[in-house]
Formats: C-alpha cells, structure tokens, sequence
C-alpha cells in the first residue's frame, strides 16, 4: 500500500510570546523572553514567582461567553488556536466533507484550574454536602479540546487527545499523519494546549526541583545547555497544525507551508521522570523518525531540541544528538526555542513543530537565548552550533522536532520542503 503524503496547510499559535501565529514566530525569531512574574495566583508562599504565561487574553473576545463558562482556560487556548488555523488554511467549510476531517489535541496535565477551582470551593462551602458544578468532570477532562473543537466545526472525522506528558502534543502530530497517510481522514487539526501555571501545577513541580527559582531574573531563567541552569521554566499556550492529504490540499488550491516527512516514537524505560543518561530513548526516537521519514542523518538541517535547561536532560539529549548524527551534528543548528517560549508541557511539541515548519519555509532558525560566555557546561561539547543568542540564515530543508515526556515517553516529527 502507498502511503499518502501530508502537508501542513493551516497554523494556529497561542504562546507566551504572542496571540496569534504571526507574532508567536515574529518573536521567537528575535529572541525575546516570554518570562515574568505570574500574575494567575499569589505566588507569595511559593519557591518559584514566574512563568510564560499568556498575556492580554480572554476567552470571550474569542469564544461565545455562553461556551467559555463550559471551558476550562486550556480548552479555550485550544480553541483559539484552532480557529485561527482555520482561518488560515482557507478550507470552505460549506462545501467540505466534514465526515473526512478529524481533530486530535494532546494536553499533558488538562484542566488544573478547573480542579482546583472546584475542590477549593467545595473546602470553604461543602457543610451539607459536596456543591460540585455539574460541568466540573467535563471541564477538566484531558479529551474535552478535541470535543469542543469538533462541535464548533461539525467536524466528523477521527476526534481523540493524546496524552504522554511532554510528547502528548507530538504524538498527537504522530498519530494525525499516520491516519491521513492510511487514507482514514482528508485533513486533521493536530495541536496541543496547556495551562498549568496554577499553585498546584507549580507548586507540584517545585516539590519535584524540576522547575527554575531564578526569581531575580525570570526573562533569564530558562537557559538551555548553560551550567547555570537549575530547570524548565513553566509555559502555557495552545498551537494548532492543519495536516491534510496532499492530492485533497491541491485539488482546493492550498498554500502549503511544508511536508510532514515523518515521525518517532518510543521509551525510556528507565525512570519516571528523569531521562535515561545516555540518551537511550532519544536515539531510537530520532533514529525511527529518519527511518518513517526514509531520510538520512545528513538530509536534516535543524533540530528543534526538547531542551528544557534541567540538568540532566539537556547532556543525555545533546549526547543522543551525537550518537544519531554523528559527523553531521555538527553541520547542524540546534536550538531550543523553550528559552523564550518556556516549557508549555503538553502543548510543547506542537508549538515546537510550529517552530520547526516555520524555519523550513522561511530558512532561518530561531535561538537558544541567555547563553552566557564563561557558562559552558564541561559535559556537553560546545562545537555543537546551539544557535546562542541570535537567530541564524541558513538553508533548512529538513528539520527535526524533539519532545521527551515523565514517565519515559518520546516522540518526535520531521518536516520538510515541499516538492512536487
């Protein structure tokens, strides 16, 4: 059987760094922080006072005010998201097949505002009883994105979330280009949303030391690949990529941005939440996505790293770099765009596949920003071009899209040119 080929066709992009898709790359690309203090809750008794959060957004100017009372905030970042790739990719939604179009979000954590809103007041005001709201199950539950996008739509098509904590959203990439390549769905909006910067998101990862407390400089404090580094700095936000059949995309007479060539999956089996030393995981990962994609090491130009600036994740992953590209490594940009957009969890494979797409088409990668000199880590090779500071030209035919996730899971995505 020949698989089908896939284009993106339509994006969407919700991020620290902007509202909308435009902006979000705009900004990535001159390497601006999206850190600063967390405005969502007193962070008075907290060890960490910042994140990338969102700003200037609410959902009603967006969101039919009575829909968005049945959301919680991650839904309406997917949403938002969605619409906005909707628009782009210029689909007639009169005429179209909505049987034939399916929607798959990931989301790591899914609707922590909504729980903890609900227990809290269910604390203060349970006397007589628990005063839950009816619409507490379906706000918070992980697959509610997806529910609420088809039905804005009328979208018919496969419609599921993944969920594999960091690498959901990638998955969710994943799984949407095997199904349109089967021939199982004409176009499918694959994303990713999270919107975990709450007191039990950020308090729970603060337990863990997982997240930074460079609280006298936030817009510094995601800084990959730096010895200085002490942890991920918490991000929210939503992307939304338009995967759709190339002969469906052509025939309707789409702009394409690019070809999704491939994809990896696999595991750690190592431990819960730290990576495997030696990378393990990440090599069979990025070694599938080449064979999927039926490219070599030296076909890719750029790899959009998981990068996260704990660590140890960053040395196991610039040492998986190595054992899969070997030479090639390094005649490749690497950079982790989480410096400026912090870790967006659930939702950070689609944003960095968004990232990723938009350095194949306009040939230029984005930076790993807050490198310092003098600030080399003796345990990764600094030979490596990890893009510092500034973004660089360079033509990318293919780029690679690294997301790893707690509990060992990995996923990443090839895009490309497209040719015909």
């Amino acid at each position: 059987m020949e698989l089908k080929r896939v284009v993106v066709t339509g994006i969407g992009a919700l991020s620290p760094l902007g509202n909308t898709a435009p902006e979000t790359w705009e900004n990535i690309k001159a390497g601006k922080s999206g850190a600063a203090p967390i405005t969502h809750f007193d962070t008075t008794n907290f060890k960490t006072k910042f994140a990338c959060e969102v700003k200037n957004f609410n959902g009603r100017d967006h969101i039919d005010r009575k829909a968005v009372n049945k959301m919680d905030l991650y839904t309406q970042y997917a949403v938002v998201a969605s619409q906005e790739a909707v628009k782009d990719c210029g689909i007639d939604l009169e005429t179209a097949d909505k049987n034939r179009i399916g929607v798959i979000f990931g989301v790591g954590i899914g609707g922590i505002h909504t729980f903890e809103d609900e227990v809290s007041y269910c604390a203060l005001h349970g006397e007589n009883g628990p005063t839950y709201s009816p619409f507490f199950i379906p706000k918070m539950i992980s697959d509610i994105a997806a529910g609420h996008i088809s039905m804005m739509y009328g979208f018919h098509g496969p419609n599921f979330a993944t969920t594999s904590a960091c690498a959901s959203s990638t998955h969710a990439l994943a799984t949407a280009l095997d199904i349109i390549r089967l021939g199982k769905a004409d176009m499918i909006l694959a994303g990713g949303a999270e919107a975990a910067v709450w007191g039990t998101g950020v308090g729970g990862f603060n337990a863990m030391h997982a997240i930074s407390t460079r609280n006298d400089s936030p817009e510094t404090a995601s800084r990959p690949f730096s010895a200085s580094r002490d942890g991920f700095v918490m991000g929210e936000g939503a992307a939304c990529l338009i995967f759709e059949e190339l002969e469906h995309a052509k025939a309707r007479g789409a702009k394409i941005y690019g070809e999704v060539a491939g994809s990896g999956m696999s595991a750690d089996a190592y431990h819960i939440t730290a990576s495997h030393p030696e990378g393990l995981g990440a090599i069979i990962v990025m070694k599938e996505a080449l064979r999927d994609a039926g490219m070599k090491p030296e076909d890719i130009d750029y790899i959009n790293v998981h990068g996260t600036s704990t660590p140890v994740g960053d040395v196991s992953e610039v040492k998986a770099v190595q054992e899969v590209f070997g030479e090639h490594a390094y005649k490749l940009n690497i950079s982790s765009t989480k410096s400026m957009t912090g870790h967006l969890l659930g939702a950070a494979g689609a944003m960095e596949a968004f990232s990723s797409l938009m350095a194949v088409k306009e040939d230029i990668v984005p930076p790993t920003i807050n490198h310092e000199e003098g600030d080399e880590d003796p345990n990764i090779d600094y030979k490596l071009n990890f893009t510092f500071n500034k973004a660089q030209k360079r033509t990318v035919r293919a780029a690679l899209s690294n997301t790893f996730g707690f509990g060992g899971h990995n996923a990443c995505v090839i895009v490309k040119k497209y040719e015909e």
